[in-house]
């Protein structure tokens, strides 16, 4: 507490001014809500392990900051506030702290309840990125090294599968092999890497219901949580939303009965990011919706199997099968979503 303290001082704050509580949810950054009189401010730990430079996450936001102030100053985008001496950025004892202005009459959602909610937040990650697309995407930072690469993932399933916890190994033989048979999904995606009708875009890569604002009437106002901003594939973008906004029960879910797929969120979804997005995508990118949803929930399976065969050193367990549960999780999402894929191509086709 004496860091932050000492991090809000860098911005002029007096300690006996304001108050710091705890905010949100969020499972890598440590987030604070600050109050000083009538004002309020989100002031946010990066999380280093994972952020290895966070200059890199300033350096981006300061240029898409810089790129709209030319091109369209009418789309709100939140800023970081300036230290006294001008920095987005207080380093202190190698712990790295940014601030915010909380947006009055704002509010996030951590968990989408309704079509709407997911039609607005696909619509809100989608204006996101029309409204960069005239930006040269090799000036951003790439603020996590092949954050979304697919064949790297599957590769390092492999080489857990070779090197890991062999009694764990053993365990998980079954579900090994389901996620064995899912191998086609990479190879989509080497093909979508050599495939001049998908373009690289400015995109989010973190599209969670909680990174969206939302105002009093429930309706977007912007995107937030900027740090995995990088050149990336809109299929990221939307299948992190597929993954996280289909299902009623999150990825911790132990009742695996419980998990399906919601028709109606994916649908939102879709044309909730194509009310920005239609006339940016390429025909062939349009036909890859539902290939999205299957990118990322295979993905996130591989990871969580890949470290519970690894004895939990990346994401960590609050519990011995933790990661276990997750990967079981989301490999039956994974089949959910399968389950229902005639119908949901046949429904995409009938409302483009």
């Amino acid at each position: 507490m004496d860091i932050m303290h000492s991090a809000l001082a860098r911005y002029g704050f007096n300690k006996d001014s304001y108050t710091i509580e705890r905010f949100g949810n969020g499972l890598i950054n440590d987030t604070c809500l600050v109050k000083r009189e009538d004002e309020k401010y989100i002031l946010q730990r990066i999380n280093k392990a994972v952020f290895t430079n966070p200059f890199l996450i300033a350096e981006n936001i300061e240029k898409i900051e810089a790129y709209l102030a030319k091109t369209d100053t009418s789309y709100f985008f939140t800023t970081p506030c300036k230290t006294l001496n001008g920095d987005t950025i207080v380093c202190i004892e190698d712990h790295y702290y940014r601030m915010f202005p909380f947006v009055k009459g704002s509010h996030t959602v951590d968990v989408v309840q309704t079509p709407q909610q997911a039609f607005e937040a696909a619509a809100q990650f989608g204006q996101f990125t029309r409204v960069l697309s005239g930006m040269d995407i090799h000036t951003l930072n790439i603020t996590l090294p092949a954050f979304h690469n697919l064949a790297l993932r599957y590769s390092q399933f492999l080489e857990a599968l070779e090197k890991g916890n062999p009694t764990r190994i053993a365990e998980v033989a079954s579900l090994v092999q389901q996620l064995k048979q899912q191998a086609h999904i990479v190879d989509e995606y080497n093909n979508i890497l050599n495939n001049s009708a998908f373009r690289l875009r400015v995109t989010h890569h973190d599209t969670k219901i909680s990174n969206v604002l939302f105002d009093g009437a429930s309706k977007g106002l912007c995107v937030i949580d900027l740090d995995t901003v990088m050149p990336g594939y809109f299929i990221s973008d939307v299948g992190d939303m597929m993954r996280t906004y289909l299902c009623p029960v999150s990825e911790e879910e132990k009742d695996f009965s419980k998990i399906e797929i919601r028709e109606d969120f994916y649908f939102a979804i879709v044309n909730g990011y194509k009310s920005f997005m239609e006339a940016e995508l390429t025909d062939t990118e349009k036909q890859y919706f539902f290939y999205a949803g299957k990118f990322m929930i295979y993905m996130q399976a591989l990871r969580f199997i890949t470290d519970y065969i690894n004895n939990d050193v990346y994401y960590g367990a609050r519990y011995p099968e933790h990661n276990l549960v997750r990967a079981t999780n989301q490999s039956i999402l994974l089949q959910r979503l399968l389950e229902k894929e005639m119908l949901l191509c046949a429904r995409q086709e009938i409302i483009q």
